[in-house]
């Protein structure tokens, strides 16, 4: 059944995408405050750049200053782009003075479709790679077309509140060089069934279904249908998100906050590694910040750790970090790409080559499930170290650098990760750092000493 709501919108559950019967979408009680598009034909012309890599398409191109530009990076999410468009079209934040950058990585599915399905209220540049480049090449691609002073970069698969907008912008009409991140307050949310979905990912689904009868029925329905079809199969209408039904099929993720980010506040204070808050799923920063210190690396390929090397530049170049539970946005859950492992520690290990710097060389005690309050502990303690015995500890020091580098070196290699730091038994080497390792508990460098005992023993 098509439903249709009182905006002239319907939404085909049997396909699961959302259309419009010729109008262009307001919202409720709206007195077309837009007068900066005069007639339909106008609201309707699609102005078209192409060139070598790409070709961008724009919808309402006015000239009227744009304050926010949304980054979206998107690779064959075509299901869930429509339900996130929808939810940025119900912004608090006033249409002319935004616009949203899809950045399509030469998507194989229908995502190419979107353009002539869906319309929007806010300034739209869809942009379409004839190549894939991957994530860090079409970001930057997006803030090459931006016309924001403030760039919000969100994946394509995050549905937002109407709020998300004007809470991500208070904070850079306050202060320069922020970075402004939702992400540690991750909330995730099954919008479609996927036949792709692990054990794991339809039990929790299961799960959750059962707090909603309409929900449950819907998921009944695919149960007696799912060997017939691989198509994904929609759980979430535009109604839900209007009414905020869709909550009920969310879960929150608290990964950061729970290994110690949460001991610092909102502003990090004091934590020593608050680049990891540079998450590019939803996170903003000011452009001039990003034109001084540089755009996305583009050899790191794949997933992870793109994000965060872009957020440490940002962090040597003085930016603040803030972390604010406002500015959550829902992640439409998918199948879990089986290369996505592989590709984390690849980038990682592009990470640690390129800023082979104790504040980034730390994080590969993660691998150890250490908290990022551990990390921290260490980083505190192994600076002290640095200032307290400037000239002591040499040989301990630069055991553990080369061990913590190691490790990210094996992972990436697919090599077990064991014997960091061979040396032989009776060394000259090897009896200095025995001896230095001994000293460090009783001089109060546990944490120090904790994390390097359990990688040196490997």
């Amino acid at each position: 059944m098509i439903k249709i709501d009182s905006y002239g919108h319907y939404y085909n559950p049997q396909n699961g995408k959302y259309y419009k019967k010729g109008k262009y979408y307001r919202k409720k009680g709206e007195n077309n405050q837009n007068k900066l598009r005069e007639t339909k034909s106008e609201i309707n012309q699609v102005h078209n750049l192409d060139n070598s890599l790409y070709k961008m398409s724009i919808k309402n191109n006015h000239n009227h200053p744009i304050k926010v530009s949304i980054i979206m990076p998107t690779y064959n999410k075509y299901n869930q782009i429509s339900l996130s468009l929808y939810g940025l079209s119900k912004q608090t934040f006033p249409d002319s003075d935004y616009e949203v950058i899809l950045v399509d990585d030469a998507s194989s599915d229908k995502t190419r479709d979107i353009l002539k399905e869906i319309d929007v209220p806010f300034k739209f540049k869809y942009i379409r790679m004839k190549k894939n480049k991957g994530r860090s090449f079409v970001r930057n691609i997006g803030i090459k077309h931006s016309e924001g002073d403030v760039l919000i970069f969100l994946d394509g698969e995050m549905l937002v509140t109407p709020h998300f907008i004007q809470n991500h912008y208070k904070h850079h009409l306050q202060e320069t060089n922020l970075v402004v991140t939702g992400a540690m307050h991750y909330e995730g949310v099954y919008t479609f069934i996927m036949p792709d979905y692990n054990e794991d990912q339809f039990a929790h689904l299961k799960d959750l279904v059962r707090k909603d009868p309409k929900y449950m029925e819907i998921y009944e329905s695919y149960e007696r249908t799912r060997h017939k079809s691989k198509k994904p199969y929609p759980l979430v209408t535009i109604e839900d998100i209007d009414t905020e039904r869709f909550q009920s099929l969310s879960f929150s993720n608290r990964y950061f906050l729970n290994s110690g980010l949460k001991h610092f506040g909102e502003r990090l204070k004091g934590f020593t590694l608050p680049y990891i808050a540079f998450l590019s799923g939803n996170v903003s920063v000011r452009k001039e910040e990003l034109n001084k210190s540089g755009y996305f690396d583009e050899t790191f390929v794949g997933y992870g750790a793109e994000d965060w090397e872009i957020g440490y530049r940002l962090y040597k170049n003085g930016a603040q970090f803030v972390l604010d539970p406002s500015t959550v946005a829902y992640h439409q859950e998918h199948p879990i790409s089986k290369k996505k492992l592989k590709e984390q520690w690849g980038n990682h290990y592009r990470f640690v080559k390129k800023h082979p710097n104790i504040d980034v060389l730390i994080l590969s005690l993660e691998w150890k499930e250490l908290s990022f309050m551990h990390m921290h502990q260490t980083l505190v303690e192994y600076n002290a170290l640095d200032e307290r015995f400037p000239n002591e500890y040499n040989e301990l020091k630069k055991a553990f650098r080369t061990m913590l580098f190691r490790i990210i070196e094996c992972l990436n290699n697919e090599q077990p990760v064991t014997e960091l730091y061979k040396l032989p038994g009776g060394s000259e080497e090897r009896i200095k750092i025995h001896q230095q390792f001994e000293t460090l508990r009783p001089r109060g460098f546990d944490y120090l000493a904790s994390s390097f005992e359990q990688i040196y023993q490997l």
